[in-house]
């Protein structure tokens, strides 16, 4: 087994240097749901929700979170996002989130992609969770990642 690049030789946890890398476009698509009650995809399809608007805000702090991202996960290298999109979809069965982050860089936007579906399925949670005691978030995952170059 090769080396593992987030430790130094003394096996403590380093950033990677990614100084020698070259710069490319960096795309990541990543994914989640939350299961909802019929009741409480009624009020958020009906915008009913005492705390608002679930959806939109979600989507909003979906984008914030993916701003974030290098303060929340410690080995995380901060990146100059140039796109974030965060898209929820209401089904028979809850909320589909998916995310697609987006920059030029020396290493991939994927936990960026990720850190923004996880924030918008955990909003969604915080908005219903008076309504829905029996909310289920899962299903987080990277669908695709892609580097071209610049």
């Amino acid at each position: 087994m090769g080396t593992f690049s987030h430790t130094n030789d003394k096996g403590k946890a380093n950033m990677v240097d990614v100084s020698g890398k070259p710069l490319q476009v960096r795309t990541a698509l990543a994914s989640g749901f939350i299961y909802l009650t019929e009741q409480t995809l009624d009020l958020i399809r009906e915008n009913e929700m005492k705390k608002g608007d679930v959806l939109t805000v979600a989507e909003i702090a979906g984008i914030q979170a993916a701003k974030e991202t290098s303060r929340l996960i410690p080995l995380c290298h901060p990146l100059q996002l140039t796109r974030v999109e965060v898209k929820t979809n209401l089904v028979t069965t809850g909320v589909e989130v998916t995310s697609t982050a987006r920059c030029v860089g020396q290493t991939g936007v994927e936990m960026e992609a990720l850190t923004a579906v996880s924030v918008a399925l955990l909003t969604i949670y915080d908005m219903c969770k008076a309504v829905d005691k029996s909310m289920k978030i899962g299903d987080i995952r990277l669908i695709e990642k892609t580097k071209t170059e610049v």
